[in-house]
């Protein structure tokens, strides 16, 4: 019991708990339906670390944006590797330069700001970017085993089947599909009442932090959003390793050392980007609110959202001598190109100077 008012006479007076319940309840749906932003506590730690971290990551970002866009000019202006496979490589790395842009630019903004807000619609509108290039690049990683698959096991037929026109095809499928899948699940959890306090543990907008700040339970739409992302995930991952068991059979039966050794090069790099794509996502989104600790989650999706971007344009390189020696092909161009334009700034500037000196 508290005495936290008096009366007309001079008498305290107490406050019952049933009323001290009410004005809080009341508390809370006023908050509710004033929910106009987010807070993203992202990495709690000292402002130093914050600095530390924010080095760290805009270093990991600059890199990955290297790596990925050297992959697409080598493709680019390679002519030998316009085949579907390199093609298919030009469109996931271009697939993953919007999809670190898609969170680690708000990321490192949050690192220099006190605030850390994030309005509504701009968290959903991340929500929606992020996750419907996440489920796009399970859709480009089965593409991409279908096409190995062809590669191996039907030799003869791969070049009246995988032309360049339905490869495009493919590549369009891949990117509408995957940004019309997500459009549900977004929708679901944007309708959900949220209550203060509006603080999502998290760097990003993910769907299980926002689930757990509904005002009410929502088990629809936790069971909806767990349904679709373990079909998504599981469909597409057996689809993946059905395709690299029935490569690897064909594999076996090769003759030469030679060949298989050329055919595993092939297929190996693929198999290590599907490894640590899906090996993260399983740990996380098959049950968005399957009681993972924050921590573990931030790692998680850190990894898989910021680090195998990283290292996916130095698996696809280092594993394949086309790719190394196409980009070693486009460091000498570009080498030449920086001499050659040194060169016509001196001489530009000797004949500056020789014009000067002649009119004066």
């Amino acid at each position: 019991m508290t005495f936290n008012r008096t009366d007309f006479y001079g008498v305290p007076h107490e406050s019952s708990a049933l009323e001290t319940n009410t004005n809080s309840n009341s508390n809370v749906n006023n908050c509710s339906s004033a929910v106009s932003k987010f807070i993203l506590l992202g990495f709690s730690c000292t402002w130093d670390i914050q600095i530390l971290l924010f080095s760290i990551f805009s270093g990991t970002y600059i890199w990955t944006l290297i790596g990925n866009l050297c992959i697409i000019c080598a493709v680019r202006w390679e002519y030998r590797l316009h085949t579907p496979m390199y093609i298919l490589l030009a469109n996931f790395s271009f697939l993953e330069i919007c999809y670190i842009n898609s969170t680690v630019l708000n990321m490192l903004a949050n690192f220099l700001s006190e605030s850390k807000a994030i309005s509504f619609s701009g968290c959903f509108l991340q929500f929606y970017f992020f996750f419907s290039m996440v489920t796009t690049e399970t859709f480009f990683l089965s593409v991409m085993a279908f096409d190995r698959y062809l590669a191996i096991c039907r030799p003869l037929h791969y070049s009246t089947i995988m032309t360049a026109q339905k490869c495009f095809r493919m590549g369009a499928g891949c990117w509408v599909c995957g940004f019309l899948c997500f459009l549900l699940p977004v929708y679901l959890i944007s309708q959900l009442p949220f209550c203060c306090p509006n603080k999502i543990d998290h760097f990003l907008c993910d769907p299980g932090p926002l689930i757990k700040l509904s005002c009410s339970p929502a088990p629809f739409t936790e069971l909806t959003c767990a349904l679709y992302n373990s079909v998504l995930i599981f469909s597409t991952f057996l689809f993946i390793t059905s395709s690299y068991t029935l490569v690897l059979r064909a594999v076996l039966r090769v003759p030469s050392a030679e060949g298989r050794r050329k055919a595993f090069s092939m297929c190996g790099s693929h198999l290590a980007v599907v490894s640590l794509f899906y090996g993260s996502i399983m740990v996380v989104y098959v049950s968005p609110t399957a009681g993972n600790p924050a921590g573990i989650q931030k790692m998680v999706t850190l990894f898989y959202s910021m680090i195998t971007p990283l290292f996916n344009p130095l698996i696809y390189s280092l594993r394949n001598k086309e790719m190394k020696e196409a980009l070693g092909k486009l460091f000498r161009t570009v080498r030449v190109s920086q001499s050659h334009g040194r060169k016509f700034r001196r001489t530009y500037v000797h004949n500056s100077n020789m014009f000067c000196e002649i009119k004066y």
